[in-house]
């Protein structure tokens, strides 16, 4: 708290009136990953659209904060924009983002996307606002797969086996309907819990397991595209909102291209990551037939009714009518 405060205080200096305007974006991944490239994206696109009256510092791999610390940082005015993975609202307070947790909610991409650019997506984000949050975007990343020290073919492998997870009461209702043991822990510490055997295997999309270089240690992967793996980019509200409109509409512009550019490039980023990591040869990749994946959504769906009093029954029941359309 002390060091967040500290950064407050001089983050609130007096700014001299020539000076640009400075977008602190904190995030906790790689640069070389969707996210991380699309945060540089949006530096660009920021700073060209404004003709220099904004600077965007950019600090990946958690240079600033940890998960636990950025949204506390984010509300306190130390940093004035994240893009903390959808996981991390819950344990806000506002658990009907875990809705984006739940194993198989989301069949195709076209469901995944109806739901974040539409009615649904801006209601999530407006439940924000009382938390002095302002949401602007969805980042996509992909979906997700397991893997662990063990090859993990059926739901059965996952048996006693320590799972790392984001905190998040779906992710850890998902992990012991698998009869795994859920650990929840700070991204940036997943590497070296994994090399000492303190987890024993994660999920995560392909492009976070590459870049963090989970694959030098995990000897199996299973393909099961398992669970959504997204962003919420956000700002300070009462930062957003007292910058003068001539400088928050090409924000806004910037915004929405980088997001769109991150959402163009998420599932290239993946496809190339699992490229690489078969070609390292350290980790096996298993490719799950129909009927091993329909024996995994058996596992799995059985956590969407166990959810429904966490992130709103009504709220699940209306992702399953967009995906019947």
């Amino acid at each position: 708290m002390g060091l967040i405060l500290g950064g407050v205080m001089i983050a609130g200096g007096a700014q001299a009136a020539d000076e640009p305007i400075v977008i602190k974006f904190s995030h906790v991944v790689a640069p070389d990953t969707p996210k991380g490239k699309a945060a540089e994206m949006f530096k660009k696109l920021a700073e060209e659209g404004t003709a220099g009256r904004v600077k965007v510092e950019v600090y990946p791999n958690s240079q600033l904060y940890k998960d636990k610390e950025e949204l506390e940082a984010l509300q306190l005015g130390a940093v004035q924009m994240l893009a903390p993975s959808l996981a991390k609202f819950g344990p806000l307070g506002v658990k009907e983002f875990e809705v984006f947790d739940l194993p198989y909610i989301f069949p195709t991409k076209d469901v995944l996307r109806a739901v974040t650019d539409g009615p649904i997506g801006a209601s999530l984000l407006k439940k924000l606002e009382g938390r002095g949050i302002k949401g602007l975007a969805y980042w996509d990343n992909g979906f997700k797969i397991f893997s662990a020290n063990k090859p993990l073919l059926k739901p059965d492998d996952l048996k006693g086996v320590k799972m790392r997870i984001q905190s998040s009461k779906v992710l850890d209702a998902e992990m012991r309907a698998l009869g795994a043991l859920p650990q929840v822990m700070a991204f940036s510490e997943v590497y070296q819990a994994l090399q000492t055997g303190v987890v024993d295997g994660t999920e995560n999309p392909p492009s976070n397991m590459y870049t963090q270089k989970m694959h030098e240690v995990q000897k199996h992967a299973t393909l099961t595209n398992h669970g959504y793996l997204g962003y919420a980019v956000i700002v300070n509200k009462k930062f957003w909102e007292g910058l003068p409109a001539d400088i928050r509409t090409p924000l806004e512009t910037a915004m929405a291209d980088s997001t769109k550019f991150a959402n163009d490039i998420a599932q290239k980023e993946n496809d190339d990551s699992l490229a690489a990591m078969q070609a390292s040869g350290k980790t096996e990749f298993h490719m799950p037939s129909e009927d091993e994946l329909k024996v995994w959504r058996d596992a799995l769906l059985p956590v969407h009714k166990e959810m429904e009093g966490r992130v709103g029954k009504d709220l699940i029941e209306s992702i399953y009518a967009i995906s019947k359309q």
